[in-house]
């Protein structure tokens, strides 16, 4: 867990902790008026357990002070905007993610993004961006509006045809081979990636399984601009705006892009996994 993060979880967990000692209740009599396990008590107030919006209002009012419980809102939203969930995220669907997402391309200008493991988004097709929506949703037990998750993909990829826009993407050749989805589908998707590879917009890189590299494949993370990173951990999306953590990512993009191999010679590489399928 980021350090970061658990900083702030800590700190929330220490005002819960003066809320409480206000009261003169021990954790097990404060417990016993939530209607909580003690445990749950000490979790939150040593940051060992991150605090849900319900668990901050019964906090307030067992507490005596319900009027605290918009400054405790505060103190999560502030926690949650740059490492959030896909746990609290997906609560309300995969569109609503897409969506914000979408928001976030609408501002930028130049994209600089690494995938190790699927193709990115920007150039998914329609069948492949919906067995992905699938497997992850099935994964992490939500499984409606996949088709609004794919719409908004979609509309997001109006972006490839705008003047001005430029997307510099470095994916892993594993990733041309993943069968995350059926062979037809990835047949279609490489397809789709040598026809976007075309396009005066993308600068698309390649990284050769027997590429040498200076820096070893990572999480998934796309660079807005200058002012915005987007990464992706398997229980977090992290949305960093620091100056310190953008140019750390961009060494990273860097380093990867050195082993990367761009033009004609990314094209032989996805060409070869597309003749790899056997359609």
């Amino acid at each position: 867990m980021s350090t970061d993060f658990q900083r702030a979880r800590v700190l929330l967990g220490a005002r819960l902790r003066e809320l409480r000692t206000e009261t003169g209740l021990t954790v097990r009599d404060f417990a016993a008026r939530c209607g909580w396990a003690p445990s749950k008590v000490s979790k939150l107030e040593n940051g060992k357990q991150t605090a849900s919006t319900t668990d901050l209002e019964a906090w307030a009012v067992a507490a005596g002070q319900p009027q605290c419980a918009t400054e405790l809102h505060g103190r999560l939203a502030g926690l949650e905007s740059t490492y959030r969930s896909w746990r609290r995220q997906l609560a309300g669907g995969h569109r609503a993610v897409q969506d914000a997402l979408g928001a976030q391309h609408e501002r930028t200008t130049v994209f600089r993004g690494f995938s190790a493991s699927v193709i990115p988004g920007v150039f998914q097709t329609p069948e492949y961006a919906r067995s992905i929506f699938t497997r992850y949703a099935e994964m992490r037990g939500v499984t409606r509006d996949i088709e609004g998750a794919v719409a908004s993909r979609m509309r997001r990829q109006e972006g490839l045809y705008r003047t001005g826009r430029r997307y510099r993407v470095l994916v892993a050749e594993a990733a041309l081979h993943a069968r995350i989805c059926s062979r037809a589908v990835l047949a279609d998707q490489l397809d789709r990636l040598m026809s976007v590879n075309g396009l005066s917009t993308v600068e698309l890189g390649i990284i050769p399984l027997t590429a040498d590299v200076r820096i070893a494949t990572g999480d998934d993370f796309w660079i807005h601009d200058d002012r915005l990173v987007i990464a992706e951990t398997w229980h977090t999306e992290m949305w960093l705006d620091s100056s310190d953590d953008i140019a750390l990512y961009a060494k990273v993009w860097d380093g990867l892009a050195e082993g990367a191999v761009t033009g004609r010679s990314a094209h032989g590489v996805i060409a070869r996994a597309r003749a790899a399928i056997g359609f």
